[in-house]
């Protein structure tokens, strides 16, 4: 489909913010997070309302004031996140290098590369993943997953900034996965974002802080043909200063044959991730649309939706 005129605006718009952007400090971009969300929170409905669910699911004994305060900054933690992609794609290299001021658990890349059987790392929407991509690039061969963005034309910005310490981008099809599988055989790392919801027919229920979420079984798939060792990494925001990356062993069931352990593996190390700092995790992500129910085509799934329309107007009274 033709890129639309109010599309190009749009684009050019978001590249000049970014450009702009590029040149803050994460200290300037983290006092900045803090008033705008502020400005931001009653137009983010949709995503207030999503996190608040999301947080009753996760954090059921956690007191209502609690889970409200932690929704407030989990939204702050995001539109940090929107702010520093400037900074991450197109800031100073050496600057953006000197931002990482913490790294835990390299050896474990280490490890996994000299074995020769490659890395593959889980990188969920935890701090900002687009840090841990620019500093795994500059220190490994990389390949990773890449779905181009809604906006046209943001497209080779996005790809120049996520490429431009070497990261080779692969699409999100079967050709793509073998890509990823010959990186993997040459003992290199890649990269995959284990907490998207896939389309039917690509995943499975496997339980993520004890209710059931459709998970990719791209993982196990990779495991099964490679022997691949997995790496939970993740960029913890240290506001104010830069930030500290973790890279923390897999849960064991990762390695699992039947695919349900394995992808119960992946959920599991995602939540030890998100146990480092649960607000800098992206709430407002609708990560339990699909249910069993619907699987089976039980003609009242809809019941069970944890994101309809009365749970969405609840959130909302309680923000």
């Amino acid at each position: 489909m033709p890129t639309s005129f109010q599309q190009r605006i749009q684009a050019r718009a978001v590249a000049g913010l970014w450009r702009l952007l590029s040149h803050a400090s994460p200290r300037q971009l983290w006092t900045l997070s803090q008033s705008l969300t502020a400005i931001l929170q009653p137009f983010l409905k949709r995503e207030c309302a999503v996190t608040r669910l999301n947080l009753e699911v996760v954090y059921p004994e956690m007191p209502e004031d609690e889970q409200a305060l932690l929704a407030r900054d989990s939204l702050r933690h995001s539109t940090a996140t929107m702010l520093e992609l400037g900074f991450a794609w197109q800031g100073n290299e050496d600057k953006v290098a000197a931002s990482i001021i913490e790294v835990h658990g390299e050896r474990l890349l280490e490890e996994a590369r000299q074995s020769g059987q490659g890395a593959i790392v889980l990188a969920p929407h935890f701090g900002n993943w687009e840090v841990l991509n620019f500093w795994l690039s500059r220190n490994f061969d990389f390949t990773a997953m890449y779905e181009p963005p809604k906006l046209e034309p943001l497209d080779p910005i996005i790809r120049a900034g996520r490429e431009r310490c070497g990261a080779s981008l692969v699409p999100t099809n079967s050709r793509g996965v073998a890509a990823l599988l010959k990186a993997l055989k040459r003992g290199q790392a890649v990269g995959i974002l284990p907490d998207q919801e896939p389309g039917w027919g690509s995943g499975v229920f496997a339980p993520f802080f004890g209710r059931p979420a459709y998970t990719a079984t791209l993982l196990p798939k990779l495991v099964a043909r490679t022997n691949a060792r997995v790496v939970t990494g993740v960029a913890q925001r240290l506001p104010g200063r830069g930030y500290a990356l973790h890279f923390l062993a897999a849960d064991e069931r990762v390695y699992s044959e039947d695919e349900a352990t394995s992808c119960a593996g992946v959920n599991a190390s995602v939540e030890a991730a998100i146990a480092l700092e649960p607000a800098q995790y992206q709430w407002e992500y609708k990560r339990f649309s699909k249910t069993p129910e619907e699987e089976c085509g039980d003609p009242d799934f809809r019941r069970n939706r944890l994101y309809s329309s009365r749970n969405m107007k609840l959130a909302r009274r309680h923000r």
